[in-house]
């Protein structure tokens, strides 16, 4: 019986965690944006290699040591992401079996194992996934910036650059929030803003969401308006994946993750009243375990297989 491996990956940030063979977590490691369709495939392999080595250090084992590997990141719903990280765990770790799954997948099994359940993230990025009973599952969202991402920290960044952009063209009054989002940035110059946000708005809006979120528990009429939206787009999100797993009237764990919850009121609230009118018998949580941990015990699974039934894929 060997360790496990488990990665969280986003846009934002990667979470790694070294499990024993009785699942005690005995090592966490952290790198950067491991989204290869965001941060590219070399930037996320460098973000996985960073965090693994800290996990593996923390553990004080060899790599050699590992039995399974299990990576949830964003963007890993493609046949071809799947494919290219696929190959890079099996450099990284030879000795070990390795499987490539979705950052929803991990998350959804920290939250409730195998057992019915939905989850909500909303970080870099949004996605709603859920299980019923029967062991069907659905989502809804997770398209990327482009098409959707409803209530993500990019997109609550993006429409705060926008609000402030409209004000400019009416010659509003400055706001609190349009002042606070200069001094985030440190970026006091308009035309900086804009070049900015043309070379990389992955490094531009969704490090605005704290301003917006401290903007509007603060009263800023501009930000609660983003926020309000927002919520009600996380909401439809998690409602879809309810309505389409016939879980509406149902007992299940509705359990949200990311750090988009738990910053402001305005959001926090509105969505709890949504979901709640939505799903009565659902019960709110957070998630209290990190994903990685999720994607860990998946990589244990994977290691205590049988040989014909192990696999080294998605």
């Amino acid at each position: 019986m060997g360790y496990s491996l488990g990665f969280d990956g986003g846009g934002t940030k990667t979470d790694c965690v070294l499990l024993d063979a009785n699942g005690n977590v005995v090592g966490e490691g952290r790198g950067g944006p491991a989204n290869p369709l965001r941060s590219g495939y070399d930037g996320a392999f460098s973000s996985l290699r960073e965090a693994a080595a800290g996990a593996i250090a923390v553990g004080g084992i060899r790599p050699a040591e590992i039995a399974g590997v299990c990576a949830g990141l964003a963007g890993a719903g493609r046949r071809s992401v799947v494919r290219r990280m696929m190959v890079f765990l099996s450099e990284e770790f030879p000795a070990a079996l390795t499987q490539v799954a979705t950052d929803y997948e991990v998350a959804l099994e920290s939250a409730v194992g195998s057992a019915p359940g939905v989850v909500l993230i909303a970080g870099t990025g949004s996605v709603a996934y859920g299980r019923n009973a029967a062991g069907e599952t659905a989502r809804a969202g997770g398209y990327g910036p482009l098409l959707g991402d409803e209530g993500s920290a990019f997109e609550i960044g993006r429409r705060a650059v926008s609000a402030v952009a409209h004000s400019r063209d009416m010659d509003a009054p400055v706001t609190v929030m349009a002042e606070m989002i200069s001094a985030a940035l440190e970026c006091p110059d308009w035309d900086d803003l804009m070049l900015r946000i043309m070379k990389n708005p992955d490094d531009v809006f969704p490090k605005l969401f704290p301003v917006v979120a401290d903007a509007a528990n603060a009263e800023d009429s501009a930000a609660k308006e983003i926020m309000f939206a927002s919520a009600i787009g996380l909401g439809n999100l998690a409602m879809i994946v309810i309505r389409r797993l016939g879980l509406k009237g149902q007992q299940f764990p509705l359990v949200k993750c990311g750090g988009v919850f738990g910053r402001c009121h305005t959001l926090d609230s509105l969505l709890d009243s949504v979901l709640a009118s939505g799903a009565l018998r659902a019960k709110l949580l957070r998630l209290e375990i990190s994903p990685a941990v999720g994607a860990a015990r998946m990589a244990a699974r994977l290691s205590e297989a049988p040989p014909q039934a192990a696999s080294h894929g998605a």
